[in-house]
């Protein structure tokens, strides 16, 4: 349905017919030029131009290496014991401003479903409750015949569909039950029986494991919630959990799990003191690594302002430090392995700081991604060392269970027990912000704006490029000149500059007036096929007319992450996540491109600017009208209606590109929209929650 509207909406630019929610005027098409119309079929099969695919990509490394290149200067500062103990004490708390504040610990509610009865050990089928009303579902494997209190191991699941009952799961499981120890492997969240999206017959809707992580943390950022601590919390309250089994070691507590396992385990390695070993798999190799190998991760996997504060994979491990910990790797991972080397070697020197260099290792199987034997024998080792264990490094004989076997829910799912999901906590919080907010005054909205969008200092008129023109591009005027503008540091703007006459050099002077136009996935496609654009431009004919392609968009869409751009886990996310991590967020990066070129427009003499956005565009195009008084009047075709709408909706379509992180907690679309009402706005055919994407 979306790509028949989003044609429809192409068709009519084509043939002049405005398809928007306000009448468009109906002379224009008489005004404009015959052959606009007569080069329609031409128009739709002329490729959007993008000469700056890489640009986004060197952007995000060159950060990346900046903040790199600190902390190594950091690390390699560690000289002593007192200098180790230093540094891990710091790393703790960055960790902490990452993943905290906590919730409040509430009661677990804890209760035992049903029980199987094995040779060798048996496992309960537990439910609690990490948050009021949202149930965990885990099976608690206790080995018989042992005498009493046990060492026991928290199970972090991957991302196979049935979680916590997925076959290399329940084999590291069992294994370690068969040995001597007690496990609780629990289902994460989009997992196993704990499916957050279901139909009334509890069928998934969104997909599992991936795809609703990212789809529900990608909503909770608006209220300030990141899906890597809600993740970590619920491995947190296993551990309360395990503190309440009698049978339980307290003082011999471990943590394992592969992939999106080696994720939870990692970080709950970060903030979780009462641990005493741990053996992440397939996952320890660094942001950077990943980063330049161009491999998304999800938004657990990413968490908010952990790149901003200098922290990488291996110091959530120094975190743990001087204890036992074991980092696997496959030498055949798409997780590159050379990552792994790196952070055990920093690892390596923070624990023969602490005299316990032998708390540390590395292991790498000769496999592909995933927990293979080699790799759980491995860790069977590591753990018999830290527990004084004597049983043999080999796995034992393993029976591994049906899935519904080790289901602790009637049908296999919590939703059927009337869980609370994860996107029931969302909108709870974003009603309970809505009622804290107060209204702000324009000053104040515009320095919440810029505190939120994290917005750098400007330095001076931008520096820019002209670049040679492209023939033939079928938009209103019959010429244009481009300009690329250095709106930071290796990042360019790319701006036309529509003419009735050739241009070929820097924009002239003498008028005043100008329509600056913010693109929605490309200028160059829009200018040709929109109408609402070629309207305005007719409209006003003593303008001066630009239209631009902020960064990520149009003339530098990535070709990265096999050139996807729009999926759900494409380049789009993967430059919206790591944006997160930097603490700068892509909206704020986007709205900073607008006032810079805002900026270059007045070096002109364009001070009495008419703002045009659509779509994604309007995003930034809000925030830089907001805060520019160049912007005289403000035009927004299909602009979101309000942040507050997706975080309330269960259903949106609306990127994580567009989305501004913890704007919730001080304002929201709306505000800015009723502020901009001094400036003459005119609203378009907004787009709800559900029309992001179109």
């Amino acid at each position: 349905m979306k790509n028949n509207r989003r044609d429809f909406i192409k068709l009519a630019g084509m043939a002049g017919v405005g398809f928007t929610g306000a009448s468009i005027i109906p002379a224009y098409a008489e005004q404009l030029d015959i052959q606009s119309f007569s080069a329609g079929q031409k128009s739709s099969l002329i490729s959007p131009l993008n000469r700056f695919p890489r640009m986004v990509q060197e952007y995000f490394l060159g950060r990346f290496r900046e903040i790199e290149q600190v902390s190594e200067k950091r690390r390699a500062g560690l000289q002593s014991k007192t200098d180790a103990e230093a540094y891990v004490r710091e790393i703790q708390g960055k960790i902490q401003k990452c993943f905290g504040p906590w919730p409040e610990k509430t009661q677990l509610n804890a209760r035992t479903t049903g029980t199987l009865e094995r040779d060798a050990y048996k496992i309960e089928k537990i439910i609690f409750e990490s948050r009021p009303g949202f149930l965990v579902t885990a099976n608690l494997y206790i080995p018989k015949g042992l005498n009493t209190p046990l060492p026991a191991i928290i199970g972090t699941c991957g991302h196979g569909d049935p979680g916590k009952a997925t076959p290399v799961y329940q084999s590291f499981a069992q294994g370690l039950a068969r040995k001597g120890y007690i496990v609780l492997i629990f289902d994460p969240i989009g997992q196993g029986e704990r499916v957050q999206y279901l139909s009334s017959e509890l069928k998934p809707q969104r997909g599992i494991g991936v795809s609703e992580h990212n789809y529900a943390g990608s909503q909770m950022v608006l209220c300030g919630e990141a899906l890597s601590a809600w993740l970590t919390w619920d491995a947190i309250r296993c551990v309360d959990y395990l503190l309440t089994r009698t049978e339980v070691d307290a003082k011999q507590i471990g943590v394992t799990g592969n992939s999106g396992g080696g994720t939870q385990a990692t970080w709950l390695c970060g903030v979780e003191r009462r641990l005493s070993m741990a053996a992440p798999s397939c996952f320890i190799v660094g942001f950077g690594q990943n980063l330049q190998n161009e491999l998304p991760a999800d938004m657990e996997q990413c968490p908010p302002g952990a790149l901003s504060l200098g922290l990488d994979h291996s110091d959530f491990i120094a975190a743990m430090a001087p204890k036992p910990v074991m980092i696997l790797d496959q030498e055949k991972d798409y997780f590159d392995v050379r990552g792994a080397e790196e952070s055990f070697s920093r690892m390596k020197k923070l624990y023969k700081l602490y005299g316990a260099e032998d708390s540390a290792a590395l292991f790498i199987g000769p496999e592909y991604h995933g927990y293979s034997q080699h790799n759980r024998e491995a860790m069977y080792e590591w753990f018999n060392k830290a527990t004084k264990n004597g049983s043999p490094k080999a796995e034992p004989a393993l029976t591994l269970e049906k899935e519904e076997a080790l289901w602790c829910t009637p049908n296999g799912q919590v939703g059927g027990l009337k869980s609370r999901t994860v996107y029931s906590f969302t909108k709870q919080s974003s009603e309970s912000l809505k009622k804290k907010r107060r209204v702000l005054d324009i000053e104040s909205l515009r320095k919440a704006v810029v505190s939120n969008l994290k917005l750098p200092s400007p330095d001076g008129i931008p520096n820019y490029r002209i670049l040679r023109p492209s023939a033939d591009r079928q938009y209103p005027k019959k010429f244009a000149a481009t300009y690329a503008i250095e709106t930071e540091s290796s990042i360019l703007a790319l701006v036309y500059r529509l003419s009735d006459t050739p241009l070929l050099s820097r924009p002239p002077l003498g008028l005043k007036r100008a329509i600056l136009y913010v693109s929605h996935h490309s200028a160059d496609d829009e200018l040709r096929n929109d109408a609402m654009l070629k309207e305005l431009i007719v409209g006003e004919p003593n303008a001066a007319v630009f239209a631009c392609d902020v960064r990520g968009i149009g003339e530098s869409q990535p070709n990265t992450c096999n050139d996807d751009f729009l999926k759900p886990y494409g380049n789009d996310y993967f430059y919206a996540a790591h944006s997160n991590m930097l603490d700068y967020p892509y909206v704020g990066q986007k709205t900073f491109d607008v006032l810079r070129i805002i900026e270059w427009l007045k070096s002109y003499g364009h001070t009495d600017i008419h703002l045009v956005a659509r779509g994604w565009g309007a995003v930034p195009a809000t925030f830089a009208g907001l805060l520019s008084e160049s912007v005289k009047q403000i035009t927004l075709k299909n602009a979101l209606t309000s942040y507050t709408e997706i975080a309330e909706n269960e259903d949106y379509d609306w990127p994580l590109s567009t989305l501004l992180p913890g704007v919730l907690k001080e304002f929201d679309l709306p505000d800015c929209y009723h502020a901009l009402a001094s400036k003459n706005l005119r609203q378009i055919d907004p787009w709800n929650a559900r029309a992001g994407k179109a």
